[in-house]
C-alpha cells in the first residue's frame, strides 16, 4: 500500500536573500518576495514546509522562527514569504520595519511531508500562521480535486482568495481569541464532509489544533492516519512549534 505521507530530506543551506517587493495582502498579512542567485537550488516539495529565519536582535545568537515558504521560482531565483502581523515578535517587527532592498538571513528547509494524492476529498483548517501554506496547497490542486478551507481569522478584512482549478469551497470564521478551541469546534462540528476516503490538515494555535484534531478522532471517528495536525504557535509561548502527530 502506497504510504499516505513520504518524507524528504534536503541539505541544510543558508542563503541571504535580498527584499525585491513587499505589499500588504490584508491589513494584518505581509508579503514579501525575496531574490538571491543562492535559490537556484531552492527546494520545497511540501505545500506545509518550512524555512528558518535567522534574525539580528542585537543579542550574541540570532532569533530563530519557521515560515512556510508560500512560492518559489528557481528560474528567477525567488522566494515568497507570508507574514501574519501579530504581537510583535522579532520576525512580526522585522516585516513592519523592512523595506526592498534589505536583506534576511534564511536557512533550510531541512525537509518535506508530502501527501500522497490519494484522497476523494481534502479538508485544510488553519489560522492566520497557516494561510501561506493553505493557500500554496489550494492553488496547487489540480483540477477536479474536491477540498474545503477553513480560515480562522478576526474578520472579513482578513480573508484571502486564492485561484485554483481544484473544486475549491472556503469558508472562513471570524473569531476574537485565537487560541480559543470553542468557535472552532462549533464551526467543523457544523461541516457537512463528503463521503469517501478524505484527508483533514490542522495548523493553529496548539491547543486550538489539538482540540480539533481530537474532534475529528473521536466526534466523527476520522481514522488518525487521515489527520495532519500541528501547533504553529502557542500562547504565552515564544517560537513554540508542536507537531500532534
Amino acid at each position: 500500500m502506497e504510504p499516505i505521507i513520504t518524507r524528504h530530506r534536503f541539505e541544510i543551506r543558508r542563503r541571504t536573500l535580498t527584499v525585491l517587493e513587499k505589499t500588504y495582502l490584508t491589513p494584518k498579512m505581509i508579503r514579501f518576495v525575496l531574490t538571491s542567485d543562492d535559490l537556484a537550488d531552492f527546494e520545497s516539495l511540501g505545500h506545509d514546509d518550512h524555512v528558518k529565519l535567522f534574525l539580528d536582535v542585537g543579542g550574541e545568537q540570532p532569533e530563530m522562527r519557521d515560515y512556510t515558504p508560500r512560492a518559489f521560482d528557481r528560474e528567477a531565483r525567488t522566494l515568497t514569504l507570508d507574514f501574519a502581523v501579530h504581537v510583535a515578535g522579532p520576525a512580526t517587527q522585522w516585516a513592519i520595519d523592512a523595506e526592498t532592498g534589505d536583506t534576511l538571513n534564511i536557512g533550510g528547509p531541512r525537509g518535506s511531508a508530502v501527501v500522497a494524492p490519494v484522497f476523494d476529498w481534502w479538508l485544510l483548517i488553519g489560522d492566520e500562521t497557516a494561510l501561506p501554506a493553505m493557500g500554496r496547497w489550494v492553488e496547487n490542486m489540480v483540477s477536479g480535486t474536491k477540498v474545503t478551507t477553513l480560515g480562522l481569522v478576526t474578520d472579513a478584512a482578513e480573508e484571502q482568495v486564492w485561484v485554483t482549478d481544484a473544486d475549491h469551497h472556503a469558508k472562513w470564521l471570524h473569531r476574537a481569541d485565537a487560541a480559543d478551541p470553542s468557535p472552532v469546534l462549533d464551526a467543523v462540528a457544523a461541516l457537512d464532509l463528503p463521503l469517501g476516503k478524505g484527508f483533514v490538515w490542522i495548523a493553529a494555535e496548539a491547543n486550538v489544533a489539538r482540540a480539533t484534531r481530537d474532534h475529528f478522532q473521536m466526534a466523527r471517528n476520522h481514522p488518525r492516519e487521515w489527520i495532519k495536525a500541528a501547533g504553529y504557535w502557542l500562547k504565552g509561548k515564544a517560537d513554540a512549534h508542536e507537531s500532534l502527530d
